[in-house]
């Protein structure tokens, strides 16, 4: 993979929150059973972070991928990955065919541990087992993103939300539960949608204390706790929505799109572009002259890039942007070291906000 330079600072806040860190240590064992900790492995260091602030000191995370070097589309896993699986009590996935590598694990380690799939809990995700579409400003999940309040005030919601995860566990072990292949036309990086990851957390929060009853009221406070953090991501998503609303974002691939259309932006790139570069592809040459026409256009206030991928076309949208003033950012897939799942989406926004006012 080519690393992109950074065009603006993305990471530069520090802990925006006293989030725990501990239990992230990306390639260390699954949890020690003398310990009494219940063991989580997490695909990626983005729901290990998560994993450990629902957990805290009552789970040991491991993050299979955790670091900017590894890209979890072509990771291969270790025999020592192996092991991590097959031992944890609790495994969390994107899935959406977005880490695959994982459901191959779990496959071939025989584990019945429960497994939490991000994917699920998108609104945008086909027959969604997780929660309804974003609620309309002012309504009662909005104030509450873990959707505990929802619960108390809308049984149906409550219902369907145990009948989809009933029906998950009935299913979650046999082999073709952990088959997701790429789904044509869904964006499977849902934890660029604050929103989505607010139910993760609770559905984080619902396994750990389904495996200790005893302490299913912490997790589901720590849980709680994580969601209103993402209100104020929430929050800073519709100050850009209010002042920018309708602007239009180029982005080289798909990975930021769930967050500039939580701040009301249009993505405006070519599909054509966005899946060739997200699929290692080279971009069809006239699709690439209608990028460029549209840089060139003046309608485009940012260009947005990945920072673990790009490409000869990608390089020349960004010498494109440069030349014409337009600012560029770049995004990443995975959490940077030292960072919260907060504090990374929250140093994104700013730098998208910061991007939008030059």
């Amino acid at each position: 993979m080519t690393s992109l330079r950074r065009f603006l600072p993305v990471f530069g806040l520090g802990a925006a929150s006293a989030l725990v860190l501990a239990g992230c240590a990306g390639t260390a064992e699954a949890g020690d059973e003398a310990s009494g900790k219940l063991s989580v492995v997490a695909s990626t260091n983005v729901y290990g972070q998560i994993a450990a602030e629902v957990g805290g000191d009552l789970v040991d995370v491991t993050s299979i991928v955790s670091n900017e070097s590894q890209d979890p589309h072509s990771f291969e896993p270790s025999a020592r990955d192996q092991l991590a699986v097959s031992k944890a009590d609790l495994i969390i996935e994107n899935g959406g065919g977005y880490d695959a590598f994982i459901d191959a694990l779990i496959e071939s380690s025989g584990t019945e541990a429960p497994v939490v799939t991000a994917v699920e809990y998108s609104h945008d995700w086909p027959d969604n087992a997780g929660h309804a579409d974003p609620p309309a400003e002012g309504s009662a999940e909005e104030t509450d993103p873990t959707g505990t309040e929802a619960a108390e005030t809308d049984a149906a919601a409550d219902a369907a939300d145990e009948h989809a995860a009933d029906e998950h566990a009935a299913d979650e072990h046999e082999a073709d539960e952990h088959e997701h292949d790429h789904v044509e036309g869904f964006n499977e990086h849902v934890w660029y949608d604050p929103h989505t990851i607010a139910h993760v957390a609770s559905a984080i929060a619902d396994e750990l204390g389904e495996l200790s009853p005893a302490d299913a009221e912490t997790f589901i406070a720590n849980a709680e706790a994580f969601g209103a953090e993402v209100e104020t991501l929430e929050a800073s998503l519709g100050d850009i929505g209010a002042a920018h609303g309708g602007e239009k974002v180029f982005v080289t691939e798909p990975v930021p799109v769930y967050l500039i259309e939580a701040a009301g932006l249009e993505n405006a790139t070519p599909e054509a572009f966005s899946e060739a570069v997200e699929e290692g592809q080279d971009v069809a040459p006239a699709t690439l002259l209608e990028s460029l026409a549209l840089v060139r256009g003046g309608d485009v206030s940012v260009v947005i890039t990945n920072a673990q991928t790009g490409g000869a076309e990608t390089q020349e949208i960004v010498d494109e942007a440069d030349g014409l003033g337009i600012p560029v950012i770049a995004f990443s897939e995975t959490l940077p070291e030292g960072e919260t799942y907060i504090s990374w989406m929250q140093a994104n926004i700013e730098a998208l906000s910061t991007a939008l006012q030059a």
